[in-house]
């Protein structure tokens, strides 16, 4: 998967919106104003920071080992380091799928229900 696939995929899901809150090299994806993914765009090879479950989280560092890393420079415990063309673009594509639920899921109720009008 390629980074511009990266960035249609995650502007295709309700409430998203993109920006560069961290400078010109750090592509930000936040649903309804929270992050779910930051990708590093002078990063070889090309990655993404995804949310996940932390159990989770360990499990797919362990079974693509150098391919899903702890994030880098964020909560090694929550985020992981994707490198997309080094994966399945399905699987990179529900890694996205799942770092968009948690964040979702930890919306206030207020934030839920605008996203729901906006789905």
């Amino acid at each position: 998967m390629h980074i511009e696939e990266l960035r249609e995929y995650c502007l295709s899901k309700p409430g998203v919106t993109e920006g560069f809150p961290f400078g010109a090299d750090a592509l930000v994806f936040k649903v309804m104003g929270k992050m779910f993914a930051v990708s590093g765009l002078d990063r070889i090879p090309p990655q993404i920071n995804l949310k996940s479950d932390p159990e989770k989280a360990l499990a797919l560092r362990e079974e693509y080992d150098g391919r899903i890393l702890p994030g880098w420079h964020m909560n090694k415990v929550h985020w992981n380091t994707v490198h997309i063309t080094e994966l399945p673009a399905k699987l990179v594509i529900e890694l996205v799928d799942d770092s968009y639920n948690l964040v979702v899921a930890s919306l206030t109720k207020k934030l839920k229900a605008e996203l729901e009008q906006l789905s």
